[in-house]
């Protein structure tokens, strides 16, 4: 069904060079789509390059900030969908650069939803936004999407700022423009080709691959980990819905796993330990306190997606954790990191 909807429809991603942003170019090439990407010129370019195939994009580099050239750029593109998953994602980051936090995930979601109202042929928007975004007072509770929203630190802050910004433009803008829109919240997101700092498992494959220490922050910390796949899949599924129905679909949506329990990430290496060929030696847990606040307990309730969007998890623990091994495996030693983001790509919509 996928397949059949996306063929040839022209889309356009912020962040395209993300982590995220890297999986759903593959998958929307792979089901036939026209991609347009929109990314700063950063550090993210390189390993772009590496993981598509730019041929199968077109790629413009600069920074979404600069609204002139965002809506010259966007007109020019006329995109029958937006995925805008452009930001500054990083939580240790936001405290060093807080300004920089929420210019970007603010100011810049806010230049791409005023751009949007005037393009003619827009029928689906998806702003990206984090689990992050709810006001967590580090209780055992499931999020739902009517929850408040809040944020001690930076970047939950603005994340939660853009939440709100979105259901002004919703409900002031988009609906009467006939643009089908949605802001999506989703938790910790596993997957080959994520070597973005501060993050629990390319921070292990860095200290192999560099001779480092592997230092664990939190290591009691849950969280609801998913993989990419199941995430983006998601995501997918709500932007067709979004085109063919935008006065049911448009408002919030979490797409977080549906086991009830979440694992710490002590226990998450010591899983994923079992599947990479090479183990880390040194590694170090860090429970010191710090002014940089971090949650303990983080949850997420999905039912919304599950019931209206017939949307699940295909993936458990164990298998996200093999399948991301498994591609940090190839990208190490044997350098076939773009062969196995399609393979598991047409494996889980294909081959399921």
């Amino acid at each position: 069904m996928l397949k059949n909807f996306y063929k040839n429809k022209k889309i356009l991603i912020t962040g395209h060079t993300g982590f995220k942003g890297i999986w759903l170019i593959n998958c929307l090439t792979i089901l036939g789509a026209k991609v347009y990407g929109i990314s700063k010129n950063d550090e993210n370019k390189k390993n772009f390059y590496k993981l598509c195939e730019p041929k199968n994009i077109k790629s413009y580099f600069f920074d979404i900030l600069n609204k002139k050239r965002l809506s010259i750029t966007i007109k020019k593109i006329e995109p029958d969908i937006i995925f805008h998953l452009a930001a500054q994602s990083i939580v240790r980051k936001s405290y060093k650069f807080p300004e920089n936090t929420f210019e970007t995930n603010f100011n810049g979601t806010l230049n791409l939803l005023s751009v949007s109202l005037k393009l003619k042929n827009l029928k689906s928007l998806i702003i990206v936004t984090s689990d992050k975004c709810y006001q967590n007072l580090n209780k055992k509770k499931f999020f739902i999407e009517t929850d408040a929203l809040g944020g001690d630190d930076p970047y939950s802050a603005s994340k939660g700022a853009s939440e709100i910004l979105f259901n002004s433009f919703l409900k002031s803008y988009l609906i009467n423009k006939k643009i089908g829109a949605a802001s999506v919240r989703a938790g910790n997101v596993l997957g080959g080709g994520d070597w973005s700092v501060d993050r629990i498992l390319p921070d292990y494959i860095k200290s192999i691959k560099y001779s480092k220490k592997f230092i664990i922050r939190n290591p009691n910390s849950s969280r609801p980990w998913q993989h990419v796949l199941d995430v983006i899949n998601g995501y997918l599924i709500l932007a067709m819905k979004l085109y063919k129905n935008r006065e049911k679909y448009s408002g919030n949506w979490n797409f977080g796993p549906n086991y009830k329990k979440n694992v710490t990430v002590k226990k998450l290496i010591k899983i994923f330990s079992k599947f990479i060929e090479h183990k880390a030696k040194n590694i170090v847990f860090i429970n010191k306190k710090t002014n940089q606040k971090e949650s303990k307990f983080l949850n997420l309730d999905s039912s919304k997606a599950r019931k209206y969007l017939y949307w699940n998890n295909r993936y458990d623990l164990t298998q996200i954790l093999r399948l991301t091994a498994e591609w940090y495996n190839e990208n190490m030693y044997k350098n076939q990191s773009n062969r196995i983001i399609k393979k598991q790509i047409n494996n889980f919509f294909f081959n399921n």
